[in-house]
């Protein structure tokens, strides 16, 4: 059939003269969607291809579906992922109606009931039900036009979960911010010019809005690593003009410089105080208050002792009125540990004894072993580098500053600051080995599918990023945030991500384990180890191969501790000790309800913990009250062990007299119910009560009613 002479019939069955034209921007937009540009030569064929199937056709006339396949079909044999974006628009109408229902229905419940998923978020509020409802229509563009059918069907029933869905598209994860490196020479933020701060009260202001500015334009932790280490030359700066003050004011030199010293320590306490205002009562744009986190510990200098202690101090004492102080949550505070710096007649023991006080009081800081064993040691050891953590436990794998992946000889060394993660991606193993029994195939074959769905989920994320332009992150990607983050604002930031990590997390290993012998990690665990020794060979495959950086994590489930086990109970039942509970349990961690000592607790996990290198926290509930000198053989026994270690108490408040003791639920003093309650909500710090209500999921709360080894 000529083509001058072929008709279009229309879904309204009106006629339509075939229009080549059509078909060229039909695939432009499909291709658009993927960020692709079709070459000349590309469209060319593409239009070959269709004309010659249309030419061949015995009837005068063809559908729309029909040229709808044809079309669909040539798309395939030039570019397989524009041809997916051009088959999934066909149906937008039908689809969208469907996907803005489910907004709709969610929308609803966040409007009038709120939302427990995230407990950073108060719900409460109108811009956060604002930045939810839009989080839920974002997720469901993320699964209609990003993920493969294969993946969505993986995703949907459990057998794999992709973290913020909602945010994936836009921005990366979370991340080490060079801080540091942005106030250097000034900077440009919100097309305002900042000069570098001459003074410690002004750094303070200026780090807190570059801080809440860069973290909003991402999700996950924000990390600022070495806060004593920043902090020290603008100390000195603060130091020098009050010395000269002084002196012009007719003191001899040292008691100016004594008053000079007392004047800094008032800016660094004022400072920290406005810190924890500022990150615990303004919000992010993402409608959170961003997770942000800093590292500490390791200046020697006498202002960064002085910023280290302080800070401690500031956040051992509280925030609000008289008689009703109590700790804030952000941020959380890292404690990084040399036992040649802390240790028992080292230099900075003082610093070591504040953090204990402090983490008596409020279980912040937690604690990192640099002398230790294991991997963020071994790099500490050998080349000086601290691996702070990026938010409540994700660790970056080493980027070398020659050669990449690998070092370019003996004399290259990694680095760390400036680096960030693109996302996490979790096996739900309980699921993946229910899977394999049901099924009766091998574990490890079906183990892999999911792994290889995870990978090339990674890889279209990497692809898909690195299309960005440096005006999305401009404090990261235009004024240093990041290694190489001097981008012009419309250049593409596929450069940066060469040295990004991306994370395949591990959930219920305890769970996974009952389910293969009916034995806990406590009872047994060989299996579990074996498990993941094999996800890390893949994983080390999959980098070899890539030229990626991925990691592996152990996931910090907060809502997905529910989610999963709902999943589960779908698929496959319910199990004894796999899913009779309304949750599961978070990475490699032993069972919350065992009855373990925290030495045993130490000693169990101790065997997992080189298997997690991409992200990982151990941590023990501490029995002992207010006990300063137990929780410091603990801290000091986790430290030789090479552990991340977070201290664990219930933190109880009475709202209405003030009484604080640990877990109480009604106060003993004045009888009330209304109270404020810290506990941890898995590698960090969560309100489990404010004011007689939780933030936290029914999942969680189950899990921290039944805990007695954390």
């Amino acid at each position: 059939m000529r083509l001058d002479d072929m008709k279009i019939v229309k879904k309204d069955n009106t006629l339509e003269k075939f229009n080549i034209d059509k078909v060229v921007v039909a695939i432009n937009k499909s291709a658009f969607r993927t960020l692709y540009s079709f070459k000349s030569d590309e469209i060319d064929r593409i239009c070959q291809d269709v004309e010659t199937k249309v030419e061949a056709l015995d009837d005068d006339c063809i559908t729309i579906a029909e040229m709808h396949n044809i079309v669909e079909a040539a798309l395939e044999m030039t570019n397989p992922s524009v041809a997916k974006s051009y088959r999934d628009y066909r149906n937008y109408k039908s689809d969208f109606v469907h996907m803005l229902d489910e907004v709709y229905k969610k929308s609803q419940s966040i409007m009038y009931i709120g939302d427990k998923e995230n407990s950073n978020t108060d719900s409460a509020l109108v811009s956060t039900k604002r930045s939810l409802i839009f989080n839920e229509l974002n997720k469901e563009l993320y699964k209609k036009f990003f993920l493969t059918t294969e993946e969505l069907q993986a995703a949907r029933e459990g057998y794999i979960y992709i973290h913020d869905m909602s945010a994936r598209r836009d921005t990366m994860n979370c991340c080490l911010f060079d801080v540091e490196n942005v106030l250097s020479g000034g900077f440009e933020m919100g097309n305002l010019w900042y000069n570098e701060p001459k003074t410690l009260d002004v750094a303070f202001d200026v780090i807190g809005d570059i801080v809440l500015s860069a973290a909003s334009q991402q999700y996950g932790g924000f990390t600022v690593p070495n806060v004593d280490l920043i902090l020290k030359p603008y100390a000195e700066k603060s130091f020098k003009i009050y010395v000269d003050k002084y002196v012009n004011m007719g003191l001899d030199q040292a008691k100016a410089e004594e008053i000079a010293m007392s004047d800094v320590e008032r800016d660094f306490k004022q400072g920290f105080q406005g810190w924890e205002y500022k990150f615990n009562s303004v919000s992010s744009s993402r409608g959170d208050y961003p997770f942000i986190t800093v590292s500490i510990g390791t200046g020697t200098s006498r202002f960064e002792k002085m910023a280290n202690i302080q800070m401690l101090n500031v956040r051992k004492e509280g925030q609000g009125k008289k008689g009703h102080k109590k700790p804030v949550l952000f941020p959380k505070i890292v404690f990084c540990y040399d036992k040649n710096l802390h240790g028992e007649g080292k230099p900075l023991e003082d610093v070591f004894e504040a953090g204990i006080e402090c983490s008596a009081k409020t279980m912040y800081p937690d604690w990192l072993s640099l002398t230790g064993e294991g991997y963020v040691s071994d790099i500490y050891k050998q080349y000086g580098e601290i691996i702070s953590p990026m938010g409540c436990r994700a660790f970056l794998s080493p980027y070398y500053r020659r050669g990449g992946l690998k070092p370019a000889d003996e004399n290259d060394s990694p680095f760390y600051v400036g680096r960030f993660n693109i996302g996490a991606i979790s096996l739900h193993l309980p699921m993946i080995y229910a899977k394999a029994q049901h099924e009766s195939r091998d574990f490890h074959e079906v183990l892999d599918y999911y792994m290889e769905l995870i990978r090339n989920l990674h890889l279209r994320t990497y692809d898909y990023l690195g299309e960005m332009k440096a005006s999305v992150n401009p404090l990261a990607y235009c004024e240093g945030g990041f290694a190489g983050g001097n981008l012009g604002l419309h250049d593409k930031i596929k450069p940066l991500l060469d040295s990004a990590t991306a994370s395949f997390g591990i959930t219920a290993l305890n769970e996974l384990q009952e389910l293969h012998n009916k034995k806990s990690l406590v009872e047994d665990g060989e299996f579990a180890i074996k498990t993941l020794e094999y996800i890390n060979q893949k994983v080390n495959e999959f980098k070899e191969k890539d030229g990626r950086l991925y990691a592996i994590y152990g996931t910090p489930a907060e809502n997905l501790c529910g989610l999963q086990v709902q999943q589960f109970r779908k698929k496959y039942g319910v199990i004894e000790n796999v899913s009779d509970r309304e949750y599961v349990s978070n990475s490699f961690h032993c069972h919350v309800s065992e009855e373990i000592t925290p030495i045993q607790k130490q000693n169990l996990e101790k065997r997992f913990w080189d298997l997690s290198n991409g992200g990982k926290i151990q941590y023990v509930k501490y029995p002992i009250g207010y006990n300063v000198d137990a929780i410091k053989t603990l801290v000091r026994r986790a430290m030789d062990m090479g552990f991340y270690e977070g201290v664990n108490l219930s933190l109880s408040y009475c709202d209405d007299c003030g009484h604080e003791e640990l877990e109480m639920d009604v106060c003993p003093k004045c009888g009330s119910s209304n109270l404020t309650k810290i506990d941890r909500m898995n590698g960090y710090l969560s309100y489990s009560r404010v004011k007689g209500d939780t933030r936290l999921n029914d999942a969680k709360m189950a899990e921290i009613k039944e805990r007695k080894s954390m």
